[in-house]
Order: C-alpha cells, then sequence, then structure tokens
C-alpha cells in the first residue's frame, strides 16, 4: 500500500468519520483512481471507523508541515 498527495486527495471530501467499507464506496462513486480503492481494501479492518486521512496514512502532510507565511500574502 502506497499514498501520494494526489491519491490522498481522492478522499479529502469523504464523509468522515467512515468505516473501510464507506470509504471504497465513497472512492467508487467518486470515481477514484484504482490505486485508491486498492490501498483502502488492503486496510485492516476492526470494525472501528476512521475519523480522518491521518488515520489511513499517519504522514499525511498538513498546512502546519509547510513553512510559509500566510500573512505575507
Amino acid at each position: 500500500m502506497y499514498w501520494t498527495l494526489e491519491l490522498a486527495s481522492y478522499l479529502e471530501d469523504a464523509p468522515w468519520p467512515a468505516s473501510k467499507d464507506e470509504l471504497i464506496d465513497f472512492a467508487l462513486r467518486t470515481g477514484a483512481p484504482l490505486e485508491v480503492v486498492e490501498n483502502l481494501q488492503q486496510l485492516e479492518d476492526e470494525g472501528e471507523l476512521f475519523e480522518t486521512i491521518e488515520d489511513i496514512w499517519p504522514d499525511y502532510p498538513t498546512k502546519e508541515d509547510f513553512f510559509f507565511n500566510e500573512d505575507e500574502y
């Protein structure tokens, strides 16, 4: 399983929190690439809900990861 920013972006509008099956259904309905569906299928399903993309991809970059001053723009 591998994630990229492009692949993860397909889950930004997912109905969080969501189960594994709900995320797979969302990805299929929104036309996400097959790699997104395959990555979701490889997740361990313990019956718990995923709260955010960080639960799926812990290294998902957030705004804090970028070093720029928003006040300058």
